[in-house]
């Protein structure tokens, strides 16, 4: 029996990517903080970074949402709505 490749998502590959952006900003900042012996890059480098990141994050959760709820659906047989799929009510 063949083996299925499981295909790895585009959404985690992206949060994975900034991830690692993110953490080499942090790295970087504390480096120049310590070389140049100025504090000013803490108040705008990391948390500009890590407001993005937790966006991406939320913005990502708020995806797999709609996605688990028409996947149960679809699994038990209930009918979908518009609400389904925007996430949004009306």
């Amino acid at each position: 029996m063949g083996k299925t490749k499981k295909k790895f998502e585009f959404s985690k590959l992206i949060l994975f990517v900034f991830g690692l952006i993110e953490v080499g900003v942090v790295l970087f900042t504390c480096y120049m903080v310590h070389m140049t012996c100025d504090l000013t890059p803490l108040a705008y480098l990391i948390p500009s970074t890590a407001i993005v990141g937790a966006t991406m994050v939320k913005n990502y959760y708020e995806k797999a949402k709609r996605e688990n709820v028409i996947k149960l659906k679809k699994q038990y047989g209930v009918s979908l709505s518009q609400e389904d799929f925007t996430g949004e009510t009306y």
